[in-house]
C-alpha cells in the first residue's frame, strides 16, 4: 500500500487514530523487545559492560548496538507491513531512530576519543540540534523543498560551481567520515591496550597512536574530497609544510620523532620511576609530542620527548622496580654501638613495605661533631606509595626504641673560649 498523504497536524492525528496504527505500534514494540534482548545477550556474551565501550556502553541504552538493531528491525518491519497497511507510525519512528543513532554514535565516539572537554560537549549539543532539526524537517516533508531552495544559492569558485546545499552535504559527509575514522581508531586502541602492561603497553601505545594518525589522515582526505576541495591543490601546501618543518618546526618535528623512538625502543615505559632535569616521578602518559611525569607529591611535569632523548635520564625502574632509601641517626658517643645497630635494624624491619631480601643494613657512617652517626638503609618495592611517609614511620620507631633503652640522642654542643682584649684591666679581688 502507498503512504497516506500526511501534510498537516489534523491529517497526522487522523492517520494515527486509525486501527492500523495500533498494529504498527505493536510491531514497533516487538522490534524494541527483540533489539533489547539481542543487545543484552550480546553484552553478556562479550562481557563488555564498560562506559568507554562504544558498541555496548555501561548499560544497554548507553551503547550504539541497541539503536542500530532497533533501526534495522524497524526497517524490516516497515517493509513487511507495507503489504497490508500504509505506514504512518514507522514514518515517524524511523527518522527518530536515525536521529537517536546519529546522536548516540557521535557522543560515544567523541567521548572515547577526546574524553569530556568543553569543546566535546559543545560538539555533542550541536550534533543533537542538527539531528533533531533534520528529523523534524524529514517528517514534515519540508526537507526536499528546503534542499531545492538551498541548491539555488550557488557561486563559482575557480572552475567549479558550489552551492549552499553542496556545502552542507559535504560538511555532513566529512563529519560522518571523521566520526567513523575515530570509531575505528578507538576500537583499535582499545583492542591493543587491553591487558597490556610494562614494555608491551608502550609498544602497543605506539602502534595505536600511529594507527590513529594514519586513519585521521585518510579520513581528512576523504572529508576534503566530500566537501569538493581538489586534492591536487594540496601539493603546493604540502611543499610549504615541508619547508616549514625544515625551518620553523624543527623542535616540533623532533619531539614527534623522539616520541615514536621512545615508544618503539621501550627505554622508558608507562609506570617507570624516572628522574629528568632534577624532577623525579612516575611516567603516566607517553604521547607523540610529550611525556607526562607525575611526582609522588602529586605534581605533574610535561616533558618534551626531545629532552628525554638528548639529555641524561635516570630510570630507577628500568631493570628493577625496587628503590633504596636511607635515614640518618645520631647517638651519644658513650652508647652501646651493637645495641644501637640492632635497634635501628629492627625499626626498619617493623615496616611491612621494607623488603626482607635484601634485608635492611645499618652502618656507622661517620664520627660527627655531636655524636656517632649511623645510616639505616633499606629497599622498598613500591616507591609509588611514597617515601617520606615510610621514612617517618621508621624514624618514629627509632625514636621510641632509643628512648626505651636509655640511649641519648645528643643535642648540638659548642664550647666558647673568650680572652680579654689587649689593654683591658682585669679587676683584682682583695686578698
Amino acid at each position: 500500500m502507498s503512504d497516506p498523504q500526511v501534510t498537516d497536524l489534523d491529517s497526522w492525528i487522523a492517520a494515527l487514530s486509525r486501527p492500523a496504527a495500533l498494529k504498527e505500534l505493536a510491531a514497533l514494540a516487538l522490534c524494541v523487545a527483540f533489539a533489547w534482548a539481542f543487545a543484552a545477550l550480546a553484552g553478556r556474551a562479550v562481557g563488555a559492560r564498560d562506559s568507554r565501550s562504544i558498541l555496548f556502553g555501561r548499560n544497554i541504552v548507553d551503547g550504539v548496538l541497541f539503536p542500530i538493531l532497533l533501526l534495522l528491525l524497524a526497517y524490516l518491519a516497515r517493509g513487511l507491513m507495507a503489504h497490508w497497511v500504509a505506514p504512518v507510525v514507522f514514518k515517524i519512528a524511523i527518522p527518530v531512530l536515525i536521529a537517536l543513532l546519529v546522536i548516540r554514535l557521535a557522543v560515544k565516539v567523541l567521548q572515547a576519543a577526546f574524553q569530556q572537554t568543553p569543546m566535546v560537549r559543545l560538539l555533542e549539543r550541536t550534533i543533537s540540534w542538527v539531528a533533531w532539526l533534520a528529523m523534524v524537517l524529514w517528517v514534515s516533508d519540508l526537507l526536499p523543498a528546503i534542499l531545492e531552495e538551498l541548491d539555488q544559492i550557488s557561486w563559482k569558485v575557480g572552475g567549479a560551481t558550489m552551492s549552499v546545499r553542496t556545502m552542507i552535504e559535504g560538511t555532513l559527509t566529512a563529519g560522518a567520515v571523521l566520526i567513523a575514522t575515530l570509531w575505528i581508531s578507538s576500537g583499535i586502541e582499545a583492542r591493543l591496550l587491553r591487558s597490556a602492561t610494562g614494555g608491551e603497553l608502550s609498544l602497543r601505545k605506539a602502534l595505536s597512536n600511529a594507527a590513529r594518525a594514519l586513519l585521521l589522515f585518510v579520513g581528512l582526505l576523504v572529508a576534503l574530497s566530500a566537501v569538493g576541495i581538489n586534492l591536487s591543490a594540496l601539493s603546493v601546501l604540502g611543499g610549504a609544510v615541508g619547508v616549514g618543518v625544515g625551518f620553523g618546526l624543527q623542535k616540533l618535528a623532533a619531539n614527534y620523532v623522539s616520541g615514536f623512538v621512545i615508544l618503539a625502543e621501550r627505554s622508558m615505559r608507562i609506570g617507570d620511576n624516572v628522574r629528568v632535569d632534577n624532577f623525579e616521578g612516575i611516567i603516566t602518559q607517553i604521547n607523540a609530542r610529550y611525556t607526562v611525569i607525575r611526582s609522588l607529591a602529586g605534581r605533574e611535569s610535561i616533558v618534551p620527548n626531545e629532552m628525554l632523548i638528548t639529555s641524561r635520564v635516570e630510570n630507577l625502574t628500568l631493570a628493577d622496580a625496587r628503590v633504596w632509601q636511607s635515614t640518618l641517626v645520631s647517638v651519644a658517643y658513650d652508647s652501646d654501638v651493637a645495641l644501637v645497630m640492632q635497634l635501628l635494624k629492627q625499626a626498619a624491619l617493623n615496616q611491612e613495605r621494607v623488603l626482607r631480601d635484601p634485608e635492611p643494613s645499618v652502618s656507622l657512617s661517620s664520627f660527627g661533631a655531636d655524636g656517632l652517626e649511623f645510616t639505616v638503609g633499606y629497599w622498598v618495592a613500591d616507591p609509588e606509595n611514597g617515601s617520606i611517609n615510610l621514612k617517618s614511620l621508621i624514624n618514629l620507631d627509632i625514636l621510641a626504641a632509643l628512648k626505651a633503652n636509655g640511649i641519648e640522642i645528643p643535642y648540638p654542643q659548642r664550647v666558647l673560649h673568650t680572652r680579654p682584649q689587649q689593654g683591658s684591666v682585669v679587676p683584682v679581688q682583695p686578698g
